[in-house]
């Protein structure tokens, strides 16, 4: 702890450094992001919301196969790939409940919920063209976006938008090859897009190959001076290979290798475990504004997944359709006395979810469904219904105080069984307040409190898991969280830095236990203390004249202590100890330098420190450090053709590390081996028209 708090000093200094020397050659700060969560669509300085934006530019510094690299800049966001394709989110330990996936934390696309009425979020039918800016924030967002303890996510794909075309094309090591293409088409009142994605590799480990073909569509229409439609669609076709975790002897001394046999059950590539998904969600918004001070919104879509597994125990088939709907109505007014400018905004909305899926079981043999165990049929319904209001007192308070109310119901049929079986369950009305307050001290620095309560009843993964066991008896997570952040900017907001320390006391915690064939099944683990302190710097300096054109310097450092509370599971108890899965230290440090002749230099180094990997905090993970360096030149034309040719590395120190663990595995069973030193080289072509009006 020490140590990282002392290079985290010294990188914030050294960054005010930078910026006292370069100050009088600066000509421009960095941008100001809109804010879009709680319906403020604010400039970020003045939102409530503690918010972070990924967008296209950072995206586009890193390896486009993966968003790891990118969101594990944000502190206290952590994203793990246990195998090509296999992703776990995790934001403020929202992964203690999630094998792999996303969950306990809600996520959106161009305002369709992503995020299946189930809980569950199907995060790796993304591709790099499917979002221009991903927005991330932490911390329960139940006050209205429903149930999650962990955050909220919010893809857009129409940010920026120009028309145009590109298409590029990735190699890298392991066999990896990568195209991307898009086209973009209209004008300012009616634009559309469309993209395609497709990647595939071989995979570092054995049985570890993967294969992803991805089309989007969106199309964005004005009607009027009051109406936009925008309509958007997404289809993935999605194949990967699973290698199961290893043993700390087996990791250490063959980490390519895939689980082999054992204790009765196949090795993974007898088993011919992988996953075949398949993807869509299509849905469209209607925005309508009635006069200058009441607007609506209202989001109506489909989604369908198709999951085969073939696993070390078994062959899981499953049919997920799902569709819902959300409303949202915002109400705006403005006041003006001398220099005082004050504005509320009322908001009132509601969503709801419906899905209905069927899961059968049967024996695997040989990468082939056998004998069939269970059948069932699953109805989930999630209902929100939320209001909100937001108070700007000369830009100098601002206060948001948002409540929802919200229900859920699970109803499980086993058709396998005779008599048909039925259990169902009905989460009680749970309300999810959030109060938050925001007061400028002066022009550049700011102190913000937040007051939240999240929820999260058990996903259709936790209630029906690949064990088999109906889990009705399972009960909702719930807490309250407390936050407070000071941001302070220097030298024309060109520096910009932000300290975050929060506690957050969740009760019925949701803990993911795995069995000896490699099942995960679920238990409540009643409380945990998660306490945190995370900070943020970022500093860009650009240049009037000479070869460089600018730089940006970015660190990120996040420190936690999370701690079981009373947790007591028949002769264990596991009172008092460290949370697993999410290691106490983690830091980033990010670099970019671009010169007017076009080329190029990008670099990222990330560190994070021991992970413990079970409850009883007798196995861990070591700690590691990742150095990443990306190298190009990039060029547009008089006639706006833009090309750009590069080449990376990543694991530049050659780290051998486990990411993605299988935490609390039966018989040590949680490695999972990540890539050493790889490289990776592209090519990208496009052209940008202005639009036309």
């Amino acid at each position: 702890m020490y140590r990282f708090s002392l290079l985290s000093i010294w990188l914030f200094f050294a960054v005010s450094g930078i910026a006292q020397e370069e100050i009088n050659d600066s000509t421009k700060s960095l941008d100001e992001v809109i804010i879009r969560a709680f319906e403020q669509n604010r400039k970020a300085r003045f939102s409530t919301a503690s918010v972070k934006i990924i967008d296209l530019k950072n995206a586009d510094r890193n390896n486009k196969l993966s968003l790891v690299n990118g969101l594990n800049t944000v502190p206290g966001v952590r994203m793990e790939e246990r195998s090509p394709g296999s992703y776990r989110l995790n934001i403020r330990g929202s992964s203690l409940r999630s094998p792999f996936g996303v969950r306990n934390v809600k996520v959106y696309w161009n305002e369709i919920p992503v995020t299946d009425p189930g809980g569950n979020t199907y995060f790796n039918q993304f591709a790099y063209t499917n979002f221009s800016t991903i927005e991330i924030y932490k911390g329960p967002a139940g006050s209205m976006y429903g149930a999650g303890t962990g955050g909220l996510l919010l893809m857009n794909n129409f940010q920026r938008w120009k028309p145009g075309l590109s298409l590029e094309y990735l190699k890298g090591s392991y066999s990896t090859d990568a195209l991307f293409a898009t086209v973009r088409y209209g004008s300012d009142e009616n634009r559309h897009q469309i993209s395609y994605a497709h990647n595939q590799s071989d995979g570092y480990r054995s049985q570890s190959a993967m294969r992803r073909d991805n089309i989007s569509w969106q199309s964005q229409l004005k009607l009027s001076g009051k109406q936009e439609l925008t309509a958007s669609l997404l289809y993935t076709d999605l194949y990967y290979q699973t290698p199961g975790a290893l043993t700390l002897s087996e990791f250490t001394s063959n980490p390519k290798a895939a689980r082999p046999a054992g204790g009765g059950f196949p090795s993974a590539v007898n088993a011919k475990a992988a996953i075949f998904q398949q993807t869509m969600t299509a849905g469209f918004t209607n925005a309508y504004q009635f006069n200058p001070r009441f607007k609506n919104t209202t989001t109506l879509y489909g989604a369908f997944a198709q999951i085969r597994n073939s696993a070390i125990r078994n062959y899981e088939r499953r049919n997920e359709p799902g569709y819902g709907g959300r409303t949202v109505f915002v109400y705006n007014k403005e006041t003006v006395t001398g220099q005082r400018k004050n504005s509320l905004q009322l908001v009132a909305g509601s969503e709801f979810q419906q899905g209905r899926f069927n899961i059968q079981v049967a024996k695997n043999r040989n990468g082939n469904p056998d004998t069939l165990q269970t059948n069932d049929d699953i109805s989930y319904t999630a209902l929100s219904v939320f209001v909100q209001g937001d108070l700007q007192l000369n830009q100098q308070w601002l206060f948001t105080a948002g409540i929802s109310l919200n229900k859920a119901t699970a109803s499980l049929t086993r058709l396998s069984h005779y008599p048909i079986l039925t259990q169902k369950r009905n989460y009680r009305n749970e309300l999810a307040p959030r109060f938050s307050l925001k007061k400028f001290i002066t022009e550049d620095f700011s102190l913000k409190s937040t007051v939240s309560r999240g929820f999260s009843p058990p996903t259709v993964s936790e209630l029906l898991p690949s064990t088999g066991v109906i889990s009705t008896a399972l009960e909702a997570e719930y807490g309250w969280n407390y936050e407070i952040t000071a941001n302070h900017d220097f030298f024309q907001h060109r520096l910009q830095t932000e300290l975050t320390g929060y506690y957050f006391r969740l009760n019925e915690a949701l803990v993911q236990r795995r069995d000896l064939s490699g099942a995960d099944y679920f238990v409540n683990a009643g409380d945990v203390r998660q306490q945190g302190v995370e900070l943020q710097a970022d500093y860009t300096q650009t240049f009037k004249k000479g070869l460089i054109d600018y730089f940006l310097i970015q660190a990120g450092y996040s420190y936690i202590h999370y701690r079981y509370g009373q947790f007591i599971k028949g002769t264990d108890d596991f009172s008092g100890k460290t949370v697993p899965s999410v290691p106490a230290n983690t830091l980033s440090v990010l670099f970019d330098l671009h010169t007017r002749t076009g080329f190029y230099f990008n670099s990222t180094f990330y560190n994070a420190s021991r992970i413990y990997l079970n409850d009883a905090n007798t196995a861990s993970a070591d700690p590691y450090q990742l150095l990443g360096a990306r190298v190009g030149w990039k060029k547009t034309g008089k006639k706006k053709y833009t090309m750009n040719f590069y080449a990376g590395a990543d694991n530049l120190l050659d780290q051998q590390y486990s990411l993605g663990n299988d935490i609390n595995a039966a018989a040590g069973r949680f490695y999972n081996a990540a890539p050493r030193r790889n490289y990776y080289a592209g090519i990208s072509l496009g052209r940008i028209r202005a639009p036309q009006h």
